[in-house]
């Protein structure tokens, strides 16, 4: 067998998500992403069951595993228990373990999300919070967000939060041991590794890009090229 394959083999999530694929397609009939993207997690599967080394390093530094909202409807219409959400997030793993995510436009923006939210779950313990999260980069939250976000302490006092306080309720302040402890699991699962990962291999992109690491951030932020989606063919 491959190497990459050899790789693939030991991540928890191939071993449950690839059984035996009979190649039917079921899961691109009702996979969302593939409705939208040009996406096809029966193609995937099948690069990967055929143990296809150089289909399986196209993959990896590919924008297509990055299409995957991982909803795992194809778990529960597959007729014979495959999960092939499950096999792209083991692509995804070891396209991050290996560096090769930062060479798709779709694959990089894992910096700024990466950036966002474990940046928010470590110093603040939340996913998103209020105090981080930058109106101009999520217009599409809409007019009334960006309402409440400016008056956050009122609107949020008025909704029963304990925003900005200790003790119960939503948006407390999560106490300095709690963090610690929420550390310390990203330290023992290897969190933390995967973070600095993405980390290392981002600058080094950054550079050859010619960037800052803010001017990367920002751009594979914002930035997305024409080709990803199937009705641009139609010029919608």
């Amino acid at each position: 067998m491959g190497k990459l394959y050899d790789e693939l083999k030991e991540d928890y999530r191939f071993k449950e998500g690839l059984k035996t694929c009979i190649n039917c397609g079921t899961c691109t009939a009702i996979c969302p992403a593939a409705e939208f993207y040009k996406y096809d997690p029966r193609k995937i599967v099948d690069t990967v069951q055929r143990k296809d080394e150089e289909g399986i390093l196209e993959l990896l530094k590919s924008e297509t595993i990055w299409y995957c909202g991982e909803c795992m409807s194809c778990v529960t219409r597959c007729p014979r228990g495959n999960g092939p959400g499950l096999v792209v997030m083991a692509l995804r793993n070891l396209s991050t373990k290996l560096g090769y995510f930062t060479e798709s436009e779709k694959g990089r923006q894992l910096y700024p999300l990466t950036k966002a939210l474990t940046g928010n779950i470590l110093n603040l313990g939340y996913c998103v919070h209020p105090d981080t999260f930058v109106f101009r980069d999520h217009p599409e939250s809409g007019p009334v967000f960006e309402w409440v976000l400016e008056h956050k302490q009122d609107v949020y006092n008025r909704m029963g939060a304990a925003y900005g306080r200790q003790g119960e309720g939503a948006l407390r302040i999560i106490p300095q041991e709690d963090l610690d402890e929420l550390k310390a699991i990203f330290d023992e699962t290897g969190g933390t590794e995967r973070i600095e990962l993405v980390e290392k291999y981002s600058e080094k992109k950054a550079a050859e890009m010619g960037m800052t690491m803010e001017e990367y951030r920002k751009y594979t932020f914002e930035h997305c090229s024409r080709g990803h989606f199937n009705n641009e063919e139609a010029g919608i």
